[in-house]
């Protein structure tokens, strides 16, 4: 996304590639598609202890960054997770944390659990049928003597099958509030959604009289509204940032591709048709890593068009990430459209990302309202 700042970045950026490398090599993304799985409980807890589910969380809640700028950190490390497109946990669990560290009193102890890699969390937050729509809820939360007591469904729940903890939003008396909801509560059923991508699943969870204490509830009436943007404009960055990592990576194999294969005895890269097109791609490759990286930095300094930037990176690497890729597979030939090949895997990711939270039609709708000047 953007060049490491300073030393220790570049050391997190490259032990975080050599262990992706390692552990998660498109190989192993394979076979765990082969496997029908997702991933390992216990490889995501030894990612948790180089501290990827820390980057958010303040010291004194027992996280920590790099930089002191864990939105950078975090994207930096989708990035990396993009070029392998690994599996994992990483952005459900940054995203609730990403929450509950706005409004941490009475979750410490599951703050804790998710820096550790011990337990897994998700954000249940898109409804059946619904676009994306995070400050509007149809599950439904009615307070009971003691707590709260929590009706309907919510699907298309990252790692919703593997999760511990859920983050739900729900309506109650009138307005949209966030409950922690153990994943094995009384009244939780959970049905598996597969996606587009090889290794990313999804669940359809219900909740039927569901009931959770008072202290389940985050933030007050009026938090909630602040921490559910919060949230919003980090899964927007990791979404983007690891889109952009995959876009990196692809362009690099189909460069390489260009130069290895000959035709009429010349290299492929050495024809000016194809030049220009790899040309236009380096182009929007660098604005879309251009537009991340101004999003990452706002939504990090918590600025006041942090709501903006997120919208107009989205709308712009979602829009032209899958184009680009469908230009590499065809840049590719014949093998670039076959399972063999681990083009698709790539396309697969960007396209998914391309659909959740918001499609770039929403949010060009979005800059348009936020850009509209108002009459005096």
């Amino acid at each position: 996304m953007t060049a490491a700042a300073n030393p220790e970045q570049m050391l997190f950026a490259s032990t975080a590639q050599a262990f992706l490398d390692k552990e998660v090599p498109l190989s192993t993304v394979r076979e765990i598609q082969g496997s029908g799985g997702s991933f390992d409980a216990q490889w995501w807890q030894r990612a948790a202890e180089l501290g990827w589910a820390s980057l958010l969380v303040p010291e004194e809640l027992g996280g920590g960054s790099v930089s002191g700028d864990g939105v950078a950190d975090l994207a930096l490390l989708a990035e990396q997770a993009g070029r392998t497109v690994a599996p994992g946990p990483l952005h459900p669990v940054s995203v609730v944390l990403a929450g509950l560290v706005e409004a941490p009193d009475g979750h410490e102890a599951t703050i804790e659990s998710l820096v550790s890699g011990e337990a897994v969390a998700s954000w249940a937050v898109y409804e059946p049928g619904k676009p994306f729509s995070p400050a509007t809820a149809e599950l439904t939360a009615t307070a009971t003597d003691g707590g709260y007591r929590l009706d309907g469904v919510k699907d298309r729940v990252e790692s919703g099958d593997a999760a511990d903890v859920l983050l739900v939003t729900a309506a109650l008396d009138g307005a949209v509030r966030q409950f922690v909801v153990p994943a094995d509560a009384a009244g939780v059923s959970v049905q598996t959604q597969r996606s587009v991508d090889m290794v990313k699943r999804y669940a359809r969870i219900s909740f039927d009289g569901v009931q959770v204490d008072a202290s389940a509830v985050v933030g007050s009436a009026g938090q909630t509204a602040q921490v559910i943007e919060r949230q919003r404009q980090v899964a927007l960055v990791l979404q983007c940032a690891e889109t952009v990592g995959i876009l990196d990576a692809v362009l690099a194999m189909t460069n390489q591709w260009l130069l290895d294969r000959h035709s009429f005895g010349r290299p492929l890269a050495s024809y000016q048709a194809l030049k220009h097109r790899f040309a236009d791609m380096k182009l929007w490759f660098e604005a879309a890593r251009a537009t991340t990286a101004g999003a990452a930095e706002a939504v990090g300094a918590r600025s006041p068009d942090a709501h903006k930037f997120v919208s107009v990176a989205k709308a712009y690497v979602g829009e032209r990430a899958p184009v680009m890729l469908q230009d590499c597979v065809q840049l590719h030939g014949g093998i670039g459209v076959t399972w063999e090949h681990d083009l698709h895997l790539y396309l697969r990711r960007a396209a998914l990302n391309r659909a959740m939270f918001g499609s770039p039609e929403d949010h060009h709708r979005v800059i348009f309202e936020l850009s509209r000047k108002v009459p005096a």
